[in-house]
């Protein structure tokens, strides 16, 4: 029988599996040590000496070079769950890196890998039934101050912590601005719709929300007025520069002064198409591109505001607030050109202002959707990049507590209710799985120990003192009893607290999907028995005649 050779090297069973598990769990180390509220940071510097700090785990695992398989399948793990929660990204690497660890145990004690991701899967619809039956709470049950407390638990393990007060009352109030109910009931909250700015200059707490969306551009022109009120708004994306005829048109001039009239005709072109978007009504002009200056003349003359260079991405989350439409170009279909008054969008109110050392143009009132600007300030670049991650994350946070409306006690609650509800759960089983099972429940305990260890607390200690209570909780039948299950980790006095009364919140949906994510992804790489890694291809060296 012949034997199939592969140009490159083959690894097999046991092997593959441990050098897998050894990879992602090295990923997880370098995030453990930011988790929770006294978590580290990282510093990150990339190959031309760009310098990020940072503890968001999504933005660590993104800077970082990945190059081995295994862990790259952690690293989209982490952007999955950063695009579709916002928060929670640490906590989904080191929990999908202990579910492998354990699962390699088992598996060196003979127990099948199948065996293994059947009691991972069991485990994980028995932990997602009973974090929705159990543990989650509406809003309405929790009270007014729901939305801040859980803004304020986004923002404990970031740089804003000090500052959570200040800075959960803007991220509440800019997403309660935007929200939007559709006909059907449903709440939603576009992201999109919050712009933050960054800006130099004063100290963080001097940051503002405004109502309205802003661009980094001011006037094209010192003439135009600052303010613009009952404004009618063009977006336009092609350029108001001198006309000129298209390349490869030849125009022969037998006289000389016919060419002083082409010219003049060249000026008079861009002329009628200003006119032509000033007599729609439009009294603020966007364009993506250039202006040329005397272009810019004719909007002085009629009272517009033109702001020429406008981001497209801008322009085009104007035109959407506001009802314009964007233009590419003047042309209808007989050839004609002509810019209608259906084309405008409509805001109450445009305005110019200086912001520390910029000019800013900021929009009122849209007329389909309001939208909201958050205004960092700051001492300096690196504080302001790591300010606008903290503050989308609370964003997305918040975003999800409005459409899910359901909320858990965080500081490590969640998981050891989990854990203990497993262990008993793994019990009432006689097949394989069991042991699966089981060890699903003391991976969960992962997450609060790094929690009190980052807290330079006593995590074994606390811990059990922790699974007490929320054994406490689940045999117990009086109402005082079962409020034990709100039980989690003080990490500021090393006790154990209601933290639902502390007014420690996350949403149930970051906990549900970060569970499934880390279970989906630990499921993935213990399917690996078999890498090959095919040689690269050798040129063939010329041959010499």
């Amino acid at each position: 029988m012949s034997q199939v050779s592969i140009l490159g090297n083959r690894e097999q069973g046991q092997d593959v599996r441990s050098a897998n598990i050894m990879a992602v769990q090295s990923l997880s180390n370098i995030v453990k040590s930011s988790l929770g509220p006294q978590g580290l940071d990282k510093m990150l510097v990339d190959d031309i000496g760009d310098v990020t700090i940072t503890n968001d785990g999504a933005t660590i695992l993104k800077q970082l070079e990945v190059q081995h398989p295994a862990a790259k399948v952690l690293v989209e793990l982490s952007q999955i769950q950063d695009r579709e929660v916002g928060d929670g990204t640490t906590s989904v690497v080191i929990l999908a890196a202990e579910l492998l660890k354990r699962a390699n145990e088992l598996v060196k004690n003979k127990i099948h890998p199948t065996s293994i991701m059947s009691g991972y899967r069991l485990a994980l619809r028995e932990s997602v039934k009973f974090i929705q039956q159990q543990l989650s709470l509406s809003t309405e049950q929790i009270g007014t101050e729901a939305l801040i407390n859980a803004a304020k638990t986004s923002m404990s393990s970031k740089l804003l912590g000090a500052e959570s007060d200040f800075y959960a009352d803007i991220v509440v109030n800019a997403m309660q601005r935007v929200k939007q109910v559709n006909s059907l009931g449903e709440v939603k909250c576009p992201i999109k719709a919050v712009h933050i700015l960054k800006t130099h200059g004063k100290s963080s707490k001097e940051s503002t929300l405004v109502d309205g969306y802003a661009i980094e551009a001011g006037r094209s022109a010192q003439g135009m007025p600052t303010v613009v009120e009952d404004a009618k708004i063009a977006c336009i994306d092609f350029n108001l520069n001198k006309f000129r005829l298209q390349m490869g048109v030849q125009v022969l001039v037998q006289d000389p002064e016919n060419l002083e009239k082409i010219r003049q005709r060249e000026m008079d072109v861009t002329r009628e198409r200003v006119n032509k978007i000033i007599d729609a009504g439009a009294n603020v002009i966007l364009c993506s591109k250039g202006i040329d200056d005397f272009a810019l003349k004719y909007f002085v003359e009629r009272s517009c505001i033109a702001i020429r260079r406008v981001k497209k991405a801008d322009l085009r989350r104007i035109a959407n607030c506001t009802g314009a439409k964007i233009v590419v170009s003047l042309a209808d279909f007989e050839g004609d050109e002509k810019f209608e008054p259906s084309f405008l969008g409509l805001a109450t109110k445009v305005y110019e202002k200086r912001v520390g050392d910029w000019d800013y143009t900021f929009i009122e009132g849209m007329k389909e959707t309001r939208a909201q600007t958050i205004i960092l300030r700051g001492a300096n670049d690196y504080f302001l990049d790591e300010i606008e991650r903290s503050i989308h994350d609370s964003l997305c946070v918040i975003k999800r507590v409005l459409e899910s409306n359901l909320l858990v006690a965080g500081g490590g609650a969640v998981e050891v209710a989990l854990s203990i509800y497993l262990d008993d759960f793994a019990r009432t089983l006689g097949s394989r799985e069991q042991l699966a099972i089981a060890e699903f429940s003391e991976a969960l305990l992962v997450i609060p120990k790094t929690l009190a260890l980052n807290a330079a607390k006593d995590a074994t200690d606390l811990i059990a003192k922790m699974r007490v209570f929320h054994n406490a909780a689940q045999k117990a039948d009086d109402e005082q009893k079962k409020e034990l299950k709100h039980s989690g980790l003080d990490l500021i006095n090393g006790k154990i607290r209601n933290n639902l009364k502390a007014g420690v919140l996350e949403p149930a949906m970051s906990k549900i999907k970060s569970l499934k994510f880390a279970t989906e992804a630990a499921i993935t790489i213990l399917r690996i028995d078999d890498m090959i890694r095919l040689a690269p291809k050798e040129e063939e060296a010329p041959r010499r005649v």
